[in-house]
């Protein structure tokens, strides 16, 4: 595995994988706990919206918005936007594998957010 890159594997259909990483109410949970997350139209240069609330983690005093624009939807494939103005891609791949799905971050340090997703989407029959 490519040390720079964040994966993992997760018992569940890619359908199930990519409505988690793309709809707002399941993507701040795994991906920003305790944040708010408005995505208006899931299309590249469309932007998102969000909301981080202080807690635990954070040393915020109040809630900090962040805007993020989205550059690739390409359904059961990759999501991918940027941080800030074009600065950092955060790009997720998504791949089928073993009867299940591979997710892949472009970048390290998204172990514990993976593990997130992997309990989200293996532990929630509905998706």
């Amino acid at each position: 595995m490519d040390k720079d890159k964040s994966s993992i594997w997760i018992d569940a259909s890619i359908a199930a994988v990519w409505r988690a990483i793309t709809e707002e109410q399941l993507l701040s949970q795994w991906y920003a706990p305790d944040s708010t997350l408005e995505i208006p139209k899931l299309e590249a240069g469309e932007e998102m919206i969000l909301t981080l609330l202080p807690n635990e983690h954070n040393q915020l005093s109040e809630k900090l918005p962040m805007v993020l624009t989205i550059k690739n939807v390409t359904p059961n494939q990759e999501f991918s936007f940027y941080l800030g103005i074009e600065e950092t891609l955060i790009a997720i791949v998504l791949e089928e594998e073993q009867n299940g799905t591979t997710v892949t971050f472009n970048t390290n340090g998204y172990e514990a957010s993976l593990a997130n997703l992997q309990a989200l989407v293996e532990g929630n029959d509905n998706l």
